[in-house]
Parts: structure tokens; sequence; C-alpha cells
């Protein structure tokens, strides 16, 4: 048997149609096929931020494999890769309060710590998300999610409620029994929807009136893909625990939630352990994030810091012609013009291009692929693209990419 009918024997799927493409080597924003090279547009569903097998976060994974991998469930010992890893991020939040991070395996089990996390913590046991709006599949964070990926899976959670983004009068559905609202700052399989600037500070105020803390999931808008390190750092806006996850790994399973140490210390007692993980934190795994991170940072991939203007902070600028990550997606907004693109929205290199449905969708994307350039759609908004490649494209590969995304509609 080949490995395509091994895969499908043997390997359970998700659907009915995989796009079953046999990758036999991956290399920044390439995937190379037996006989075709594509562009990675999607960078894995938002994982490879720095791209693939950045060489840094290669040296990182071998020099830690040369020292050791797991050593004991999490917490238990001082590992230096976890230690200097948390650091690294709580150095991107000074000034938020968010100076403790629990280490995950993903970010689906960093939205369940943070669910459990919010409970313990206010004693309250209600939770409020947005409608159109994915924070995991396992059954405490599908119970966030929206009714079509949960319906046939219930009994689920059955104290959620669910707002509107961007609607001033769903916020007084947050109340003195609701624990936390799970909220991203820019929505991601609902199509790429950033949330209005008063809104958000309307959401905060809320939160604050009625004693709930503030998630802010940021599994898929973290570690610079909307041209800020973090994207609620748009807004003005502090949570009370941040969620990440995908990019933040190099391509190494990771996630993280994080919150300052008064909330964090209530999974210590009553009961002790109040969250625990076997390979949550895994060195081999933190030794990439860190190198990821520094990748970001030392290699410029955000910001102009040589030529910031000397009044700007580059960490925090939001002039464009500092921001590398808003001019590449500036880029695309310019190049993707076409009758049938309805709109190109998103902030930095997070963005969606609509189409009609996905039934004039999904050919274009299957042409695409067949020439070279991976997209997909969205779990919430299968008539838009999504377009959110490593951060290390130039323009010369997106004016490519473009180039064939249109000759695909055509």
């Amino acid at each position: 048997m080949t490995t395509r009918q091994l895969f499908l024997q043997n390997v359970a799927q998700t659907s009915d149609f995989p796009l079953a493409l046999e990758i036999q080597k991956a290399e920044g924003i390439y995937l190379y096929g037996e006989t075709t090279k594509y562009i990675d547009l999607i960078s894995g569903i938002g994982v490879s931020n720095v791209g693939h097998r950045h060489p840094k976060v290669v040296e990182a994974i071998k020099s830690q494999v040369d020292n050791y991998m797991h050593l004991m469930v999490y917490g238990e010992y001082v590992q230096t890769p976890q230690v200097n890893l948390a650091e690294a991020i709580c150095k991107t939040l000074l000034g938020t309060g968010l100076d403790n991070v629990y280490f995950t395996n993903s970010g689906t089990e960093a939205v369940e710590g943070a669910m459990k996390l919010a409970k313990r913590f206010t004693r309250r046991t209600n939770i409020v998300s947005c409608n159109k709006a994915y924070h995991g599949s396992t059954q405490g964070a599908l119970s966030l999610g929206d009714e079509h990926f949960k319906r046939n899976f219930r009994p689920l959670l059955s104290s959620i409620d669910k707002i509107e983004r961007n609607d001033f009068a769903d916020l007084l559905k947050i109340t003195q029994q609701t624990a936390a609202v799970f909220f991203e700052p820019v929505g991601g399989e609902s199509g790429v929807r950033a949330a209005d600037y008063e809104y958000l500070q309307a959401l905060r105020n809320r939160c604050d009136e009625v004693g709930a803390l503030l998630v802010f999931d940021e599994i898929q808008s973290g570690f610079g893909r909307t041209g800020k390190f973090w994207a609620f750092e748009h807004y003005d806006v502090k949570p009370d625990i941040l969620l990440c996850a995908k990019g933040m790994g190099g391509g190494m399973p990771i996630g993280a939630f994080i919150a300052s140490h008064e909330i964090m210390g209530v999974l210590k007692d009553n009961p002790i352990l109040g969250h625990i993980t076997t390979f949550g934190g895994h060195p081999v795994s933190c030794a990439a994030s860190l190198a990821t991170l520094n990748a970001i940072f030392d290699e410029n991939m955000l910001f102009d810091s040589k030529n910031c203007r000397s009044d700007c902070k580059p960490s925090k600028c939001s002039l464009l012609e500092c921001n590398f990550v808003e001019q590449k997606g500036q880029l695309f907004k310019k190049l993707l013009v076409h009758p049938k693109i309805k709109e190109v929205r998103g902030k930095g290199l997070m963005l969606a291009a609509e189409f009609e449905s996905f039934e004039v969708l999904k050919p274009i994307i299957d042409r695409a692929i067949e020439k070279g350039v991976i997209t997909d759609w969205f779990l919430y908004c299968d008539n838009s693209m999504r377009i959110a490649p490593p951060l290390i494209i130039t323009e010369e590969q997106i004016r490519f990419a473009c180039e064939v995304i249109l000759s695909s509609i055509d």
C-alpha cells in the first residue's frame, strides 16, 4: 500500500475530503512535495510565525535534546527552559500585572486551564463567550463555541452565555454571576473580526463593574501575528488572563495561560495540585518557544528598530513606516483587488479575503494549491480565504502569491 493509502486507512480522518498533500520537507515559507513547492500562506494554521524550521529554533531543539527531555510532571522540578521562557514572556507583558505563566501542550488546554482558574478565583460558575468564536475541541473549550460544532456532543457545560462581538447592549449579559468572559481581540475562526476600540474599552469596564475576569484568547493572534507582539496592545486594554499557543512554539506543541501571582495562586490549594499536566511545558518545546520569541525581536520581524524614530518605542510603535508586519498586510490588501473579492480585512498578517460563498471560494482554493499556494477557509466563515503567512514572507513572495490567487479566481 502507498503512504497515501495507509494515511486514509490508519490515520483518523476529520473530514471526507482531506487535502492529503504529501510533504517531504519544509523550510521558511515553503512546503516541498515530491514534485511541487508550495507557499504556505496559512502557516500551518497560525503556527509557523517565524517560518518552518527556523535555524535558531532547530538549533535550540537539538541543544535541549542533548541535555534532557521529559523529567517530571509539571511544576515539580526547576527546568531551565521553562524558567527562561516564562521570564521572556513576562518581559513582553511589563506593566500589565501578568507575571505568572502556566505552560500547557496546546491552545485548547490553555483554555481549559483558564476556565478552571477563573471559576476557582471568582467562586462563580457562569462563563461568557462570543458568537462564532472557536476556543478548542475538548468538552470544556467546546462549550464556549458555537452550536454547529457542539450540538452532537452534548451534554456539555451548561453555564455558558453568548454575546455578539462589538454589540454594546450584549454587555449586560455579563453579570455578578459571571466568572469570566473569553474574548479574542481579533477573532480567528469568525473570519478575522477585529474588536472595535471603544467596544473593548466598554468590555473591560463591564467586567470590572461586576467582578468578572477578562480572558483574552490570543492563541491565533499572539506572537506578532497582528503587527504587535500581542493583539491586545492595539487597544490599551489589559486582560486578567492571557492565552497563547500556536505561533509561540516555532512548530513545536506548546500553549500557556498567563495571569498575576494573586490569581494563579488559587490553584495551589483547596485542592492542592488544582491543575496538573504531565507534558505541559515540555523542555524541548519551551526551548523552541524561547528561540521563536527571541528570533521575532532579534531579527526585527515586527519592527524596524534601527530606523524607528527616536521618539518611538519599537515594541509598541504604531507607525506604518516602522511596522514590517503591517506593511506586508497592507500590500496584500492593495494587491488582492478583484470583482469577486468583496473585501480583505484584518490586522497585520492575520487576514481574510471574503467571497460571495463557499461554493465560489472552494474551487479557488483548490486551483491555488494546484499552482503552489496553500490557503483555506475559516470554521465559522467558510466564504472567506485565510491569509496568515509566516512573518518572514517577502514583498516578492507576497506579489507572487497574490498573482496566483487572482489567476485562480479567473
